[in-house]
């Protein structure tokens, strides 16, 4: 799964000639165009068999090299093919005032990982990571909500292992998934989830997934259903309402950095999160830390467009969470958790880019 910026790569079969490894999901030594037609197809699915069931490898299958980068990197596929795991050190350039590694850092490593992931099973690395079906369609993905828990911020030099796996979502989405462990004590230090709806790239329409882009991904999918988030009304299915005016707390005049653009020539989305907490109270960022955040992208972001971030506190009541709108009141959940509204919307008309929701727990003494 490429997942810079826009994008999300669940899969992409136009591979090309250079196979990465044996006995794995490891692509024929035909030309792209027919590697999902016939024989050719057969073959690779026998291929991803293999890997499944543990059963012996086919005699169709070929000897593969893996890349440099695939040799270099801390990351292979699960034993059962369907997922892929990764080590990553956590350097000092990506920790913060708080000598842990800062929420963006988290997002940038399952962006990382799910990009590494979607190399590594043989999809495309242009930037798009599409289908041989989607390309044809000019079709792409884009991101549609993001939910990141994190129970434990890694320090530096900290070495965390993430395992992600993508799975079909709906008739026009897909999502991707991940589980973040301490490498050194097993322990679960964080979880995240997204959702990726296909789009249209001329008519910036959403389209349905159609069956053959469905079948040229699901083969690298688990067969039964995984959710890094299985428990019921977890915090990844709560809706996020509109946070109208006046705000709290608000950072206007945002602009996009030549930095934050991806690959597409549009604003990445971990940058949506930095935008997000820059209208947090200084109080708020000195007390507490990101516990989790879920982010829903409703519009796209150009080099050119400015920003207007709003927070507001969020309220319980009835177990219905609503926002205050204007209260100087912050509310505790059960949990003793802090909850924020917030909204990213263009300065020049007042567009809705982003709704989000953060909850924040008190820090924990310094290391």
């Amino acid at each position: 799964m490429l997942m810079r910026g826009r994008t999300f790569s669940a899969c992409n079969t136009a591979v090309s000639d250079n196979c990465r490894f044996s006995g794995a999901i490891c692509p024929s030594t035909v030309n792209s165009a027919a590697a999902w037609g016939g024989r050719s197809r057969r073959a690779h699915s026998l291929r991803v068999t293999s890997v499944a069931t543990g059963e012996p490898k086919s005699k169709t299958q070929v000897s593969c090299h893996p890349s440099l980068a695939d040799r270099l990197r801390l990351g292979s596929l699960a034993e059962d093919g369907f997922s892929y795991k990764e080590k990553f050190i956590v350097r000092s350039y990506e920790v913060g005032m708080n000598k842990t590694a800062t929420v963006e850092t988290m997002a940038n490593l399952l962006q990382e990982v799910g990009c590494n992931h979607a190399q590594y099973v043989g999809f495309s690395s242009d930037g798009f990571a599409t289908t041989t079906t989607m390309r044809k369609l000019h079709l792409i993905w884009v991101t549609a909500r993001m939910h990141i828990e994190i129970y434990k911020y890694p320090a530096w030099c900290d070495v965390v292992e993430i395992e992600t796996w993508c799975q079909a979502e709906g008739r026009i989405g897909t999502r991707r998934d991940w589980i973040i462990k301490d490498y050194n004590t097993g322990e679960v230090i964080g979880r995240g989830t997204s959702k990726w709806v296909m789009m249209n790239e001329d008519t910036r329409r959403l389209q349905k997934v159609s069956d053959d882009v469905r079948e040229e991904y699901l083969v690298f999918c688990p067969r039964t259903l995984r959710l890094a988030f299985p428990e019921e009304n977890n915090g990844s299915l709560k809706k996020i309402a509109k946070l109208d005016d006046p705000a709290e707390y608000s950072k206007v005049g945002l602009a996009p950095r030549r930095a934050d653009l991806d690959m597409n020539q549009h604003v990445n989305n971990v940058t949506y999160i930095g935008w997000v907490l820059e209208s947090m109270p200084q109080e708020i960022i000195d007390n507490y830390e990101l516990q989790s955040i879920t982010l829903d992208y409703r519009r796209e972001c150009g080099q050119n467009d400015v920003v207007d971030s709003l927070t507001t506190s969020e309220l319980v009541v009835d177990g219905v969470l609503q926002g205050t709108n204007g209260s100087s009141s912050v509310v505790k959940n059960e949990n003793d958790c802090l909850q924020y509204l917030h909204l990213l919307r263009l300065s020049n008309d007042g567009s809705e880019m982003n709704r989000g929701r953060t909850e924040w727990r008190k820090k924990p003494a310094k290391r």
